[in-house]
């Protein structure tokens, strides 16, 4: 009886990090200066813990980083993804009945 073989890991693609913003849509074509989505990421990945590979000194991100990133930021079904409670407000006390 032959011992189970491990499948071979399948390199994935990857992307530097303006790659993956222009890949799930946090760029815009029309002003290449916009740096927000790259900060988004920065700041999802420093503190949010977003999947990514750090290779020589940079940030990359691979297809299946980037579907987790976009399915955790994924709205419910209904709409928004927060819900708010309407603040009740306090009616006055009534007054003793003299």
């Amino acid at each position: 009886m032959a011992a189970p073989t491990k499948p071979k890991p399948v390199l994935e693609h990857y992307y530097n990090l303006k790659q993956a913003c222009d890949r799930l849509g946090l760029s815009d074509p029309e002003n290449p200066d916009d740096k927000r989505g790259q900060k988004w990421m920065r700041v999802g990945v420093n503190t949010l813990n977003f999947p990514c590979h750090r290779m020589a000194g940079q940030l990359k991100f691979s297809d299946s980083d980037l579907a987790e990133i976009a399915e955790l930021h994924r709205n419910r079904r209904h709409g928004n993804s927060v819900t708010r409670k309407r603040r009740m407000t306090r009616k006055a006390p009534l007054a003793a009945a003299a």
